[in-house]
């Protein structure tokens, strides 16, 4: 049964179903994976995106594209979004999403995903990150008065642990790395009266996710860039950015669809090593463990959504890249010296195009997650 209050009952949630299967979840269910092969659900949801052609006096936050996301603005809201674009180089523009309310481009689902499990009302609230998402989802469970526990891998930055402990959030260190912390999440996620907030399984945060894109097609005048450039680990970014794509493009507000690039560390590589050998998954699991990377947000080995991250890349007419822990390095020394101080995972679109690698084509690059919680990366890894 769906839960409503007296501010929401006007709009009904969409139920969910899995892309690979068609299973489907009522709309009201605190189940989080598809009940016949546990993996992703999709939302069923239809947007109205034409209506945007008129934006002025809306509220200045990602809620102002309102007709685009499947839940109405929450009181929680933090005032997430609008975050700026700015110059890099010639043709290659920046948005800094690092200055959200949490310091990441995480908030942008995290805060749906909190006005959601506010209606249903759950006992408990659950998620599992390296750090950025779960400081979001921490921050926004507090905003909305749940409770909430976060599971993150031994070795988390001690700053990111710290601000998730500051919101009030119960934290749970695994042994092990990012793996290890979303399989002890999922177990916990099965209690009874558990939300689960899954950045990953949950569609609500692609949904939040994709107003980047919308954000970015009114900074441009309505258009959007050749490219667009996005870090992927789970591909939650991604995903919604193709989501967002598909959807100006329906509505007749683009005239082309940008191309979509996708960038992973050198060191754990898994969909790009799918891309370069022709498949539509990820390639069998190694026997050896995953090479640490200074990109720690993107460190995902077996990510969930593979099959639709590799789709979504090649149907746009885009690539994989991949940088190097030099390149990471690099790249964030070089966005310091520019006035930018963004994280190592947060610099590693910039570290796969400052050298030249889209030729003439515009692109945009996202800035992930503030460097003051990870400082300077050492380019040696780890």
């Amino acid at each position: 049964m769906t839960v409503t209050t007296a501010a929401t009952s006007a709009h009904a949630l969409p139920d969910r179903y899995c892309p690979a299967d068609g299973a489907r979840v009522p709309a009201g269910s605190l189940e989080w994976a598809c009940p016949v092969c546990r993996g992703p659900l999709d939302l069923d949801f239809s947007p109205t995106p034409g209506q945007l052609k008129s934006l002025a006096g809306r509220v200045n936050s990602l809620w102002r594209y309102a007709e685009c996301l499947p839940l109405p603005a929450p009181a929680i809201s933090l005032g997430e979004g609008r975050t700026p674009v700015v110059e890099l180089a010639d043709g290659i523009r920046a948005k800094l999403d690092f200055l959200m309310p949490t310091l990441s481009f995480k908030d942008r689902g995290a805060v749906v995903l909190a006005a959601l499990a506010q209606r249903l009302g759950p006992a408990r609230v659950i998620a599992d990150s390296s750090g950025n998402a779960g400081t979001a989802v921490a921050a926004y469970c507090a905003r909305a008065g749940l409770p909430c526990t976060v599971y993150v891998p031994a070795g988390t930055s001690p700053k990111k642990l710290e601000q998730i402990g500051a919101h009030g959030a119960r934290l749970e260190v695994v042994d092990g790395g990012r793996e290890s912390a979303a399989r002890a999440a999922r177990a916990a996620a099965d209690e009874h009266g558990t939300f689960y907030a899954s950045h990953v399984h949950n569609p609500y945060f692609l949904q939040g996710t994709k107003t980047y894109v919308y954000e970015v097609w009114e900074d441009l005048g309505g258009r959007l860039p050749d490219v667009l450039v996005v870090p992927v680990g789970n591909g939650t970014l991604l995903l919604g950015v193709a989501l967002a794509v598909r959807e100006l493009y329906a509505a007749g507000l683009i005239a082309k669809a940008p191309a979509l690039y996708a960038v992973q560390s050198a060191a754990l590589a898994p969909l790009a090593e799918a891309w370069r050998a022709g498949a539509d998954d990820l390639l069998p699991a190694g026997g050896s463990e995953p090479t640490p990377t200074l990109a720690e947000g993107i460190a995902i080995p077996r990510p969930p959504r593979a099959r639709q991250v590799l789709r979504a890349v090649r149907e746009s007419g885009g690539a994989f890249l991949t940088v190097t822990e030099e390149q990471i390095a690099a790249a964030q020394r070089d966005l310091a010296g520019r006035g930018l101080y963004v994280e190592p995972t947060g610099v590693a679109c910039w570290a796969a195009v400052r050298d030249g690698a889209l030729g003439e084509r515009t692109a945009v690059v996202p800035l992930c997650g503030a460097g003051a919680r990870t400082g300077l990366a050492n380019g040696t890894g780890g």
